[in-house]
């Protein structure tokens, strides 16, 4: 008899726009605070009017992670004998810390439930390809210590790279310094950026959109050539911008001939960070 087993991420886990993650992802909500108004970003959210009342703010938004009890409600006796949980890097959100007490409330009214909560050491377009990982282990059968070994193999072998049309989020949230933000927007550069041990490093720069983009690619093709597992799919995050991550697609089956690239819409949260335009890929 097969085990039963969920899957459970926080809401900067995106959306394929495919429609594939339907009824096997389950999304925890975060919440968004802009100017008086609070968001829940969950897939009721309008990101694009969203988006406009971020564009127009005069402040950045602030986010805040989903409760612990929330966590432990998604874990509850309808979850399966196995939950796996994913949620973004610790280095960026306190959401692993709030799963991880989740999974201590479950673990008191159901001592024999196995959890295992996953830092992802990413974010976005990275949450979505950690849980479809995970979902292929559990289907295919592996008992759940052996999920979890491999999940945290991937993880540790994990890429994740973004062009952002615009920094402002980042620098008003602290994710970069005033100084870089400030030179950037000056030189009217645009960053490749990556992730680094669940932080955001510089990878590479360029003067336009399309050569920042280009110069993305070229970084995937050189570390996907150093993956062992070919079969990886890759997938793509985009704000607000389907035509940019068809092209970036079309590039990287090109270049890299994974198996599948597959695109994804940015939730609320996804939103806040890679702004209007941004691509984030990861594998």
């Amino acid at each position: 008899m097969e085990k039963s087993f969920r899957i459970v991420a926080d809401s900067c886990c995106d959306y394929p726009v495919d429609g594939s993650d339907q009824g096997w992802l389950h999304r925890v909500p975060l919440t968004i605070q802009l100017e008086q108004k609070e968001y829940v970003d969950d897939d009721s959210l309008d990101c694009g009017k969203f988006l406009a009342h971020m564009l127009r703010a005069p402040e950045g938004p602030k986010t805040a992670c989903p409760s612990p009890g929330q966590y432990a409600q998604s874990y509850g006796p309808e979850a399966g004998e196995d939950v796996y949980v994913v949620t973004l890097s610790s280095k960026l959100s306190g959401s692993y810390e709030s799963a991880k007490l989740g999974e201590r409330l479950a673990k008191e009214a159901c001592p024999d439930k196995k959890i295992q909560v996953f830092d992802s050491q990413s974010a976005s377009a990275g949450e979505v390809a950690q849980c479809y990982r995970i979902k292929a282990l559990a289907e295919a059968g592996l008992p759940f210590s052996q999920v979890v070994e491999k999940t945290k193999a991937y993880v540790r072998n994990f890429s994740t790279f973004f062009v952002l049309e615009n920094l402002d989020c980042l620098r008003k949230n602290g994710r970069l310094t005033n100084l870089q933000a400030v030179l950037t927007s000056a030189l009217r550069l645009k960053l490749v950026m990556g992730g680094e041990k669940g932080e955001i490093a510089l990878r590479a720069k360029a003067l336009t959109t399309q050569s920042a983009l280009k110069k993305m690619v070229e970084l995937i093709e050189k570390r996907y050539q150093e993956v062992a597992d070919k079969t990886r799919p890759i997938f793509i995050t985009h704000c607000n911008c389907p035509q940019r991550a068809e092209q970036v697609r079309q590039w990287i089956m090109e270049k890299c001939h994974a198996p599948a690239a597959i695109i994804c819409r940015a939730g609320g949260i996804s939103t806040v960070y890679a702004n209007d335009g941004g691509i984030v890929v990861a594998f």
